[in-house]
């Protein structure tokens, strides 16, 4: 079961961290992890995006490391992430954490999956059909107890330099 949330993905990025945190992302974007679209920081993690404004987040709580799908996705990053409070939370990076989605989930080590689809559309929306589901940039997140590990870039997506042909 999947709980879907509508996100500004201010300054191109998502955050997801643990209740207790103070995160800091103000040094966590470099080239690397722009490419990557993943910054790792103690006690969060920014998923970058290719849009700047309003993203589909799609949030599934897991038991165990789900199937590999990739070939459904445009770009799929895995990170883990200490929970010390149990609770998930998923905010654009602009928003009030107060008001932020809040997921329980068992204290410890969690592997969080970022799989994003929709980037090429996305990025280059038809002029008329201006902010049409299909032009939203999708993420989907999941999230299961695992020990920690090392960041794994699944498969990357590069933007074009030039949009492509209609």
């Amino acid at each position: 079961m999947a709980t879907t949330l509508e996100l500004f993905a201010d300054y191109f990025q998502i955050h997801i961290l643990d209740q207790d945190s103070d995160a800091d992302f103000s040094d966590v974007w470099t080239e690397q992890t722009v490419s990557d679209g993943l910054g790792v920081t103690e006690g969060g993690l920014a998923i970058g995006t290719d849009v700047n404004f309003t993203v589909a987040v799609a949030v599934h709580l897991l038991t165990g490391q789900p199937d590999d799908d990739s070939d459904d996705f445009d770009h799929v990053v895995e990170a883990s992430l200490n929970l010390t409070s149990g609770r998930l939370v998923v905010l654009g990076c602009t928003d009030d954490i107060d008001a932020a989605a809040r997921f329980a989930m068992p204290t410890g080590w969690t592997r969080i999956r970022a799989s994003r689809r929709g980037l090429a559309a996305a990025a280059y929306p038809d002029p008329d059909c201006e902010n049409e589901p299909e032009d939203t940039e999708e993420i989907r997140l999941q999230a299961w107890p695992a020990p920690h590990s090392e960041p794994h870039i699944t498969k990357r997506w590069a933007r074009p330099v030039t949009q492509p042909p209609s």
